[in-house]
């Protein structure tokens, strides 16, 4: 029993403290944990996070940033986790990794703040859940991924359930075998369909699994038990959310998914090798890359009047993702190639405003968005970043972009001025401009904190800007 990828797993997550860390990942968690904020308290404020918000009794309009973020202990953490989970993706503005298709911090923030008051956590016990719980839910997408989210899954949610429950668990310390069981709770609880993509109820996704997580973390603390093969066993999550296992039903495809577990405690981490990607823009990853190649035509001197043409080729990620060539709404838009690169195009900046109603309505993107055509390029793999745009002019002259990546990826990280610009243009839609500062230097020193909580909250005296 003690060698289930479950025990596995669970053992880890009880077993590790902030001093077993790779050097690098405190790190890469802090400046995960500040992006995170900075689009929470954003997302907040509208669209789905403000209906979450206001279903849970929050006047979002009043609220300080210890409500808004879920660290002030006012309410159950599960019903929390929920909200600000929901506001943390409301925006499509945060970041994401290749290692479960999905996004990985909002899966780990709002579980952790909402249950930071009640653990007394430091920045340091925060920084290891978060870790831990982000090799978690890697480990468990690996056997059964990309597949998995081409079947129309939302790997966000369904993988983040797991991670939600492992960061969980290790904040509130509990041992090897409440985790285990921890785990298999969760394994009952994943869900969320791409068919929603667009709508307000692709970010609550993120809430439904940030609560999924606490709340088995805390009903494995408090006794309730579960099947310790949920996700590996025979009609586990494995078997039954891998596509592939269609064909072998009647056997299972478990067997196969547990020889593809790849997991080793004494090995690399996928936090260092696969890493975190930081949005440089508020819509789906998969027009990132594309977005940044129209904006180097653009900055070598093509107006908007001179677009004939823009042929854009990407994944077959992008095509499943990238569903409104003509959308109605904001949310829509965060799901449009064509919106995307035709903001691009006309815009000096691809920010929040360029999903807003005013860009929505601009004719200048409106007229750059009906010449563009979106294709997927079979050549590459499902889930590339890589990307091709080709621009023709009136005159006839074409110009050609290749990008690999976009801005943002783990290994060229957007530069510090970036990543406070950005914070910055997120956390003062829902604070103030001094509060904002506040939040963001304090976060930044996350590693040195000894009460996250009182930290938000602003009662730490060692909070307080100089």
């Amino acid at each position: 029993m003690n060698h289930t990828p479950e025990r596995r797993l669970a053992e880890f997550v009880a077993g590790t403290e902030y001093d077993d860390l790779p050097g690098g990942v405190p790190e890469t968690v802090t400046r995960a944990v500040v992006d995170t904020v900075g689009v929470t308290l954003a997302g907040a404020v509208e669209g789905a996070g403000e209906t979450a918000g206001r279903s849970a009794g929050i006047d979002t309009d009043d609220a300080d940033p210890a409500t808004l973020l879920g660290t002030d202990g006012g309410d159950d953490p599960a019903t929390t986790a929920l909200r600000v989970g929901t506001a943390a993706h409301a925006l499509d503005y945060d970041d994401l990794s290749w290692a479960l298709d999905g996004h990985p911090s909002v899966t780990f923030v709002p579980p952790l703040f909402a249950l930071a008051e009640e653990a007394g956590a430091s920045g340091r016990e925060l920084i290891t859940a978060f870790a831990v719980g982000f090799e978690v839910e890697c480990a468990i997408a690996g056997p059964i991924s990309p597949e998995h989210y081409e079947a129309g899954w939302h790997a966000t949610a369904t993988f983040g359930a797991f991670g939600a429950a492992a960061a969980a668990a290790s904040l509130l310390e509990l041992d090897a075998e409440a985790t285990e069981r921890a785990l298999s709770i969760a394994a009952s609880t994943p869900a969320g369909t791409k068919r929603n993509f667009g709508s307000m109820t692709k970010p609550l996704h993120a809430g439904l699994c940030c609560r999924s997580g606490v709340t088995a973390a805390t009903l494995a603390r408090d006794g309730l038990t579960a099947t310790t093969t949920a996700i590996s066993g025979n009609q586990g999550f494995w078997d039954l959310y891998d596509p592939r296992s269609d064909a072998d039903r009647d056997g299972g495809h478990g067997g196969n998914a547990r020889d593809e577990f790849a997991f080793d405690p004494d090995g690399d981490w996928a936090i260092e090798t696969e890493g975190i990607h930081a949005k440089a823009y508020p819509c789906c990853y998969f027009t990132h890359t594309s977005i940044a190649a129209t904006a180097e035509v653009v900055a070598d001197g093509v107006a908007p009047d001179d677009i004939e043409r823009i042929e854009v080729r990407a994944a077959g990620g992008a095509g499943d993702a990238l569903a409104y060539p003509d959308p109605e709404t904001g949310l829509q838009a965060k799901f449009s190639m064509e919106h995307a690169v035709a903001c691009a195009a006309v815009r000096d900046r691809v920010d929040l405003a360029a999903f807003e109603a005013d860009a929505l309505a601009d004719p200048a993107i409106d007229a750059v968005r009906e010449r563009i055509d979106f294709a997927v390029d079979g050549s590459l793999p499902y889930d590339s970043h890589e990307a091709t745009v080709r621009v023709e002019t009136v005159d006839g002259e074409v110009h050609e972009r290749r990008r690999t990546n976009p801005p943002g990826v783990h290994g060229d990280p957007l530069s510090p001025a970036k990543r406070r610009e950005k914070f910055l243009e997120c956390a003062q839609r829902a604070v103030s401009d001094g509060e904002a500062e506040r939040l963001y230097e304090r976060l930044c020193e996350l590693p040195k904190l000894e009460d996250v909580a009182a930290t938000v909250a602003g009662s730490d005296p060692r909070s307080r800007l100089p």
